[in-house]
């Protein structure tokens, strides 16, 4: 059982909080699929504090997500401690994070993300700072270290949780590594064993066995899956029943996966109106399809479709122009 403050998740599955990726309609698409906890995409303090209205958009929380993490990020503690407060009395979540680990520039120029992984001292004054100002648990999802030689994962996990926090999740790779090289799963070791907080282990989880290795040579707590999810939330599933069972669930049908593809389509198109869902579902619909013979002849036609009915034409029709509604290759 993972248990982060008051909140009691049924399993140790998480999904990651990814960018351009996790809102309402794909987090509610995921959790279906059984993970403990999902968690939402950053969310810049200053659009909330300024009441940006695309910012606040992305604070709707469905109660069939929950229970649900909304993560926030910035590098001044005042408009830190402003959207976090907004957010504790404002939104439904359940807990609310603060993201260390973005690795892109424009979040690094604004003093924030993985920024502050080179100063455990702010790491302490900034969580305090919003602990001491919220009622909801407070985590930190942090990368391990800037680069190879400014590693402070073990002195910034206690920052964290002499500070109050509730929870760390830990990418196991650096700021310079971006997204690139092998998470090093030692350092995720290495800050369960500076706390006695919870430990939420990330990076390169791409199937459920590596799911249960991470957790048996780590100690972590709980597993957080991210690019192994997209357009694959039965890895979800099939993670959370090898972890209870030991058991390979099979992968699903071809038609399996379009029934999916077009229920999150759907979900999007109401959150967002058919233009833009449609427009944003391209690149899922892509993912949704890796690994299905004979997808590659309509990636193309994918990202030029306009409504919805094109794109679920194109979807049901490789599956039944080729037969394939029962053949699957393994996606990793």
């Amino acid at each position: 059982m993972l248990k982060i403050g008051n909140v009691e998740m049924k399993n140790p599955v998480v999904l990651a909080p990814m960018a351009g990726v996790c809102n309402s309609a794909f987090r509610l698409t995921v959790k279906e699929f059984g993970v403990g906890l999902v968690c939402a995409e950053m969310v810049s303090d200053k659009g909330i504090v300024y009441g940006n209205e695309k910012t606040l958009n992305m604070l709707y929380i469905d109660e069939r997500e929950k229970p649900l993490s909304l993560q926030i990020f910035g590098g001044e503690k005042d408009s830190l401690v402003q959207a976090a407060q907004y957010v504790d009395k404002n939104t439904n979540a359940d807990i609310i994070d603060i993201n260390m680990g973005c690795p892109v520039n424009k979040i690094i120029k604004c003093e924030a993300g993985a920024r502050w992984l080179l100063n455990p001292d702010k790491i302490y004054e900034m969580v305090s700072a919003v602990v001491d100002k919220v009622d909801k648990p407070v985590t930190v999802k942090m990368r391990i270290g800037w680069d190879d030689n400014h590693i402070f994962v073990s002195e910034n996990a206690q920052a964290v949780e002499r500070a109050g926090g509730s929870a760390i999740a830990v990418h196991g790779r650096t700021r310079v590594q971006m997204y690139e090289g092998k998470a090093n799963w030692d350092y995720i070791k290495l800050a369960k064993e500076s706390v006695n907080i919870p430990v939420i282990g990330n990076g390169d989880v791409q199937t459920p066995q590596d799911a249960k290795r991470m957790l048996d040579e780590t100690g972590c707590d709980g597993v957080m899956i991210g690019r192994a999810a997209l357009g694959n939330p039965w890895m979800m599933y099939q993670t959370v029943k090898y972890l209870e069972s030991g058991i390979l669930l099979p992968e699903p049908s071809v038609r399996e996966k379009m029934d999916v593809c077009v229920l999150h389509l759907d979900r999007l198109i109401d959150l967002k109106d058919e233009y833009i869902a449609v427009r944003e579902m391209r690149k899922h619909a892509a993912w949704y399809l890796k690994g299905v013979p004979g997808s590659g002849k309509i990636r193309k036609e994918i990202n030029n479709v306009e409504t919805r009915d094109q794109l679920v034409e194109l979807l049901y029709g490789l599956a039944e122009d080729d037969g394939l509604e029962d053949k699957i290759t393994t996606a990793v």
